[in-house]
Parts: C-alpha cells; structure tokens; sequence
C-alpha cells in the first residue's frame, strides 16, 4: 500500500478536524454541566432558606434515644449487653499487632511489623467502621441481634508457654433461667499470620434456629500502593468452594452465589490477602463487593454472608480460622489451603505463563536473590540467566540474517527483473531463499519464544511481594513505576510522569531497531520499513505505568541483546563463508 503526499496532509486535516469537533463539543458539554449545577445549587438554597428551622441537635439526641431503646428490646437475654464502653485489647507477635474489640468481641484492625504503607508507617488491614465480624442470634420473644452490636465482657489474655497467646471474649444471658452464654476464643500464634477463632455457644439449640449460623464478614480493603488504579486491577476475590478454587476480579462482576459447601473466602490486593476460614466448611452463602470511586481512597468493600452448620445441641463449638498478612506465594502455600492460587503467577488468558514462573523464574529469582542480595541485581542475573539458555535461538536468528544480508545483491537484481509484478518477485524471492538455505522467518523465533517470557516476568513482578518498597539506582520501589520526571498535569495515555526505566527501555529498543534493520534486505513496503522504528515509540506508553522491575529486566535485556548482536555478527559468524 503507497500513500502519496496528498493522501497524508488529507488524513491530517481529518484528524485535527475530529480533534477540534471533540474538543468544542465537550467544551460546550463542559459549560453546559456547569451551568445545569450552578442553577441547581441557587435552586436548592433557596429551598433550604425557605424551609423551617429544624433543631438538628434535639432530633440527633432523640435518633440516639430511640436507636438505644430499639436494641435494648432486640437485645432481649442478653439486654445487658446491649449498651456499653467499646474497650480495646492489643496483642502483638512477631509479625503483627492485632487490636481486640469488647464490642462484637471481634478483631478490630492489625497492623503488619514488616511493612509499610505509603506514609512510611505500618500497613493496617481492617481499620475501618465498615470491617465487622458478626452472626445473628436468638434473644427470647422472637427477637433476635447481631453479636457485632452487643459489648462482651472484656477480654482475658492468656500466655501460653509454646509462645502463643490466647484471648476470651464472654457474652452472658440477664436471664438465669435461659442459661445462654457466648465464648469467644482467639488464638494468636507466636510467629504466624493465621490466627484461630472459635465460638462456644452455650445453650446452642435455643441461640441458633435450624442449626444454622448466618454469620456475616465484611471487609474493605484500604489503599496500599501509590498507583490506586493498578491496585484495583490487580485485586481479586477468592475462595474455594466444592474442592475447587476459583476466584474474581473485582472489575468484572460484584457478586458471588454459593450453593455447594465453601472452604474459604477472601480478599486479595496486590500484596495483601484477608480471608476467612470454616473447619468443617461454609455450608452455602453469599458474596457481594463494591469498588468505590477513587475519591474514597478504599479498593473494595466484601460483604460475605455465610451459613455455618453448628450441632443442634446445649451446647456447641464452631471452629474458624482468620488470615490477616502479606500475598506470598511460599508462605500461603504452607497453610495448604490453596491460598497461593490466588497470588497471580498467571491467570485467565495468560494461565500458560504459571508452570513458567513456579517451576523455572521464581526458583532461579529466589535464589539469585540470595546469591547478590539486591533485587535490582537479582533481575539483572535472572535476565542473563534466560537469555544465555535462548542463545541458540538467537544465534540461529543472527544466522538467518547473515545469509539475508549476503543475498542482497540477488534480491535487489529480482526487483529490477520483475519492476512492480508483486506474486512473480515474492515467488522468485522464496525460491532463492530456499536454495540458499534461508529461512525468512529464522529471525522471529527467539522475538516469539520472549513473548511467553515476558507475559510470566509481567505476572511475577506484579505479584513479588518481595520487590514492594526495593530501592535501586533511582527507583525508590521496583513494584511501581518510576516517577522520577513529573509533568505536574496529565497527558493522555502517557500520565503525569515520565518513567527513567522506561526511556532506558525505549532507547536501547530503538538501537536494536536500527542494527536489525542494517542486517535486513531493503524494504519496499513503507508499513514493513518503518514498523521497527515505530514499535519503541509505543513502548513509551505502554511500560510508562508498568513496575520499574519489568522495565529494568527489559532494558537489561535489550543491552544483553546489543552485546550478542555484536558478539555473534563480528566473532562467531563468518560473513566470507556465508558469502561463498
């Protein structure tokens, strides 16, 4: 395909043309919102002037009053405990401090020892008003409450001597008679992340209707990462559920029906995961999640509601399990829960990457890493590592365009003989490629064999928790992208910033371009001769945003890419051969 001189000034008034209409039409649009909100806020204050002054402390004071009578009378047995002094119990171990609450008898927030949040203090899980852990029971005279609203006795803190400690949180029936008591137990391990939780249900049959528990767990998850909108992406919802795992991106859908027994449910970000455990399963339920506009600074907010089997007896024990810690794939293997399935080493369409990363990059990663002890370093390794195992490929490549360089003279003798007749001078072509033993295509086998490599590397630094907050050469945190060259203002498809590692990246592409070209016979499609030089043009926008580590293992890899080039081309290829 030709384009002339007045076919491309022709696409170019077409474009600024349709760039000048959007632009007018959403400037009017723009001014037209405003005005519409303007003429709506004189509406609603004159509304608001004209309407009679409401004492707004007296209905607060009497909504207060009314609320308070209503759970005294839901609260029922157990009225005693329906108003109360939210009292708070901190137990650390060697990983985190978990904050007790004496209403609900529940977690309230914990805090991460080894890691940090944006702030450069600890990362918190479940700090907010929203995050509850409660279940519906009986309270006499067809009443029923949310253990989440009524104040337990406070907690009694126990050391135990493997190094653990244990917590009680007792609710207990007003009436005598009805001998009905609640037992929360807590058990915080010295060293783990997974805590116990165990609900002793004294007078079982009469707290609980059928059996079973509707117990509800509501989580959000708080920002964590300096790229909000990345952190969305890369958070999914998980369980597992008939024996097998499945799991959501929170994008996509908002709900999630079980019918069959669950095992586990959780919440996923980036490199955090919460997630809650039944011993003997969930026997149905149902999840729901939210994805808030960014202006509210959360990620998502999970409203799980579970049904769990408990004995219908005079008195029960249910048995559950809370995960409150980093998303590593080693350590969530451990609980031999499937958790780890959710730490994205390759999911959906890029699921072939996942042998990949578990059996050949994280194994040579871990230990490269051990080996240097920088992960900037440790990616450089790893990167030599993978090309010198594909250099047979490459040096197969550089072959092919040896022979493809030394041809040129017949190539360009095949365009002056056949001038414009396209099929005869592709069918000559291919017959003097064939019996010079060239393949055309020899020098796309090692560009293919990366593509596999390089969606596993995009997938495994995305969910490296060992990369959040790694420092090397500018880059302050090779989980995100460098911000080192800030705009202050927002460009379209690009941001605000302008990454280092990513022009690094563009650069050594661009020479490539150039050498690949050189050794390429000469082109009379414009498409096909201008192609390699446009592609590092799009790479500027598409790894602008991408963690610094896939951007350093590219740019490592060009540079690896340049020295073989060389190498191969002036000591290893013989041209004169080639050439006889």
């Amino acid at each position: 395909m030709k384009f002339d001189r007045n076919t491309v000034i022709g696409f170019a008034v077409l474009a600024v043309l349709f760039f000048g209409y959007f632009y007018y039409t959403n400037k009017e649009q723009s001014a037209y919102r405003q005005q519409k909100i303007r003429e709506q806020f004189v509406k609603d204050s004159t509304e608001q002037a004209n309407r009679p002054k409401i004492d707004t402390s007296t209905l607060q004071q009497d909504s207060l009053k009314s609320d308070s009578i209503g759970q005294l009378a839901r609260s029922g047995d157990f009225r005693q405990a329906a108003n109360g002094k939210e009292e708070i119990l901190i137990v650390e171990n060697a990983v985190f401090k978990i904050a007790f609450s004496s209403k609900g008898g529940q977690p309230k927030w914990v805090e991460l020892k080894n890691f940090k949040n944006q702030d450069s203090g600890l990362v918190k899980l479940a700090g907010t008003d929203f995050d509850r852990l409660s279940y519906t029971i009986n309270t006499g005279n067809n009443n029923t409450a949310q253990t989440g609203d009524l104040f337990f006795q406070p907690g009694q803190l126990v050391k135990n001597p493997d190094g653990s400690s244990s917590l009680s949180y007792t609710l207990g029936s007003a009436d005598s008679t009805a001998a009905s008591s609640i037992i929360h137990r807590y058990t915080i391990p010295r060293d783990e992340y997974m805590i116990g939780f165990s609900v002793v249900l004294n007078g079982a049959d009469k707290l609980v209707s059928g059996g079973v528990m509707n117990l509800s767990w509501q989580y959000s998850a708080a920002p964590q990462e300096s790229d909000m909108s990345f952190e969305k992406q890369n958070t999914q919802i998980g369980y597992v559920a008939d024996g097998e795992f499945d799991y959501h991106t929170i994008g996509r859908r908002s709900d999630k029906t079980f019918e069959d027994p669950v095992k586990w449910v959780g919440v996923r970000q980036r490199f955090f995961f919460s997630s809650l455990v039944a011993k003997d399963n969930f026997s149905s339920g149902k999840m729901e999640w939210q994805v808030p506009p960014d202006n509210e600074k959360m990620i998502v907010r999970s409203t799980s509601a579970m049904k769990v089997p408990v004995a219908i007896a005079s008195r029960a024990t249910v048995d559950f399990s809370i995960y409150y810690g980093p998303s590593d794939y080693q350590l969530l293997k451990k609980y031999d829960l499937e958790f780890e399935r959710l730490v994205n080493l390759g999911q959906g369409i890029y699921a072939f990457v996942r042998p990949l990363n578990k059996w050949i990059i994280m194994p040579i990663f871990d230990f490269m890493k051990s080996f240097v002890g920088s992960f900037g370093l440790a990616i450089a390794l790893l990167t030599l590592f993978i090309r010198l195992l594909i250099s047979p490929l490459t040096y197969s490549s550089y072959l092919s365009g040896a022979k493809m360089k030394a041809l040129r003279p017949e190539i360009a003798g095949l365009k002056e003989k056949f001038g414009n007749d396209q099929q005869a001078m592709s069918m000559e072509q291919m017959k003097l490629f064939r019996e010079a033993g060239v393949n055309p295509l020899g020098g796309c086998i090692p560009a293919l064999l990366q593509i596999p490599i390089f969606f596993a590397l995009y997938s495994f630094f995305n969910a490296e928790i060992g990369l959040r907050g790694a420092e090397f050469l500018w880059a302050n945190d090779l989980s995100a992208f460098d911000d080192v060259i800030k705009f202050g203002f927002n460009i379209p498809l690009l941001g605000s910033h302008l990454s280092l590692f990513t022009i690094t990246a563009v650069v050594t592409s661009f020479l490539i371009s150039i050498y690949s070209m050189s050794m390429s016979p000469d082109q009379s499609n414009p498409v096909m001769k201008y192609l390699p030089y446009i592609f590092p043009v799009f790479l500027l926008f598409i790894f602008n945003n991408l963690p610094s580590a896939l951007t350093w293992y590219y740019t490592v890899s060009n540079l690896i890419t340049l020295a073989l080039q060389f190498v191969i081309q002036n000591y290893i290829i013989d041209h004169n051969k080639i050439l006889a």
